[in-house]
């Protein structure tokens, strides 16, 4: 077993965990390399998940408050169809998040010196298979909380941040589908996103709760098997520059008759992308660079992400079949100066 740190909702948060992509994936994984060496996506093989919410009331929240707040926002996930998923809330707790041990521990703690993050992830994984043992929720009481229906001026929404965290919980990284503008002081401020998994929270007082498609897609692929794979498709091919690969641009998939918006990410030097998850339809696609977030939040650190391109669309649609692949795309970007 080892405990391997997870990801941050926050103006500026990192993945310390390993991102992957399989060929029909429209999102990012969290994956963990297991002794054999091969890569693996980390996952829960055995259901329900068993909670435990520590008991530590925060100024506006009190611990039964936070247990049904995480309670809608499990369900939220488990709302997906086809994935079977469940959890069970056990019981309140002395236990702390970090350091919890071989229990699931949601709760609030003290975190002053992260003062951009509003919650982490964390895991103990079964080195041999990738399996999650156990997986540690926190939120940062340094900032203000409400579990206000409509959200409460000045304090984050616990329910809306506990369903990104969870979406880690259950495996998946960060989703780049969303906008933000750089703020004259720093950090950034979210205008949009089209997936909860986006790494970057809205303003105090904001209140997401929802899934897009995004998110189901990436959840449905871990957890939803075949039967998903087989009724959906996927668009593959290359983003280039000059004729080049371009490395870590990110690729959307939108659908021309209903406007769902699925995206994907080229991994490889040679500018190779997939998304995958796809309805059947027409997709318009666009390529564009991993700019609106620290790019760590979403590939590897280790990577030399290119961000020096315009975004561009692909000049004709594509059709995408069920359990079939439009292949040969080549989406061409042109530098920004």
């Amino acid at each position: 077993m080892r405990a391997v740190r997870g990801s941050a909702r926050a103006a500026m948060c990192l993945l310390a965990l390993l991102l992957l992509s399989r060929t029909v994936d429209g999102y990012l994984k969290i994956g963990t390399q297991v002794s054999s060496g091969s890569l693996v996506t980390v996952r829960w093989n055995s259901f329900p998940i068993r909670y435990y919410v520590t008991n530590r009331d925060v100024p506006g929240v009190s611990a039964p408050q936070l247990q049904r707040a995480v309670d809608r926002a499990f369900h939220t996930w488990q709302a997906v169809p086809n994935v079977g998923l469940s959890s069970q809330f056990a019981g309140f707790t002395g236990l702390m998040p970090s350091g919890a041990g071989n229990a699931n521990v949601i709760g609030f703690e003290d975190h002053p010196e992260l003062d951009r993050v509003l919650g982490a992830t964390s895991f103990t994984l079964d080195t041999v298979t990738g399996e999650i043992v156990d997986s540690d929720i926190f939120l940062n009481s340094t900032f203000s909380w409400s579990v206000a229906d409509a959200g409460e001026a000045g304090r984050e929404d616990v329910e809306s941040i506990v369903a990104h965290e969870l979406g880690h919980l259950h495996g998946l990284g960060h989703s780049a589908l969303g906008e933000t503008e750089l703020l004259a002081g720093g950090g950034r401020q979210v205008l949009d996103e089209a997936s909860i998994m986006f790494p970057i929270a809205f303003n105090a007082g904001s209140v997401h709760r929802a899934l897009y498609p995004d998110d189901v897609n990436g959840l449905s692929d871990i957890y939803g098997g075949d039967a998903v794979h087989s009724s959906t498709g996927s668009i593959t091919g290359r983003v280039t520059k000059n004729g080049s690969g371009v490395l870590g641009a990110h690729v959307v998939a939108v659908n021309s008759a209903t406007g769902v918006t699925i995206a994907g990410f080229s991994q490889a030097a040679d500018g190779s992308f997939t998304v995958g998850g796809l309805e059947p339809g027409t997709y318009f696609l666009r390529a564009e660079p991993l700019d609106d977030a620290d790019p760590g939040s979403f590939l590897s650190s280790s990577l030399n992400i290119d961000l020096d391109f315009m975004p561009a669309f692909l000049d004709r649609p594509v059709t995408v079949a069920g359990g079939s692949t439009a292949s040969g795309i080549e989406l061409k970007v042109v530098p920004k100066s």
